[in-house]
């Protein structure tokens, strides 16, 4: 499957956040954020701005870091280093 499910996964597990905090926040099912994070089925681009959203009203640092993984490159404004 594609990169989003990889990135979700080591976001949430870097910053403890759970499934179903993330699924309740996007105010989805838990079982579609399961199929994401094991890779199962791949979130639609609008899902992936959604994830995003919701990543950073739960902690932004890991939202930037989700985007990050999910792009392959860190996104403007980050400092390289």
């Amino acid at each position: 499957m594609g990169k989003a499910g990889k990135a979700l996964r080591q976001v949430l597990e870097k910053y403890k956040i759970s499934q179903n905090r993330l699924a309740v926040t996007m105010g989805i099912g838990r079982s579609t954020v399961n199929q994401w994070f094991n890779e199962s089925s791949d979130p639609s681009a609008e899902a992936v701005t959604e994830i995003f959203a919701a990543l950073e009203t739960l902690n932004p640092i890991a939202a930037r870091e989700f985007l990050t993984l999910y792009l392959g490159r860190p996104i403007l404004g980050d400092d390289p280093s």
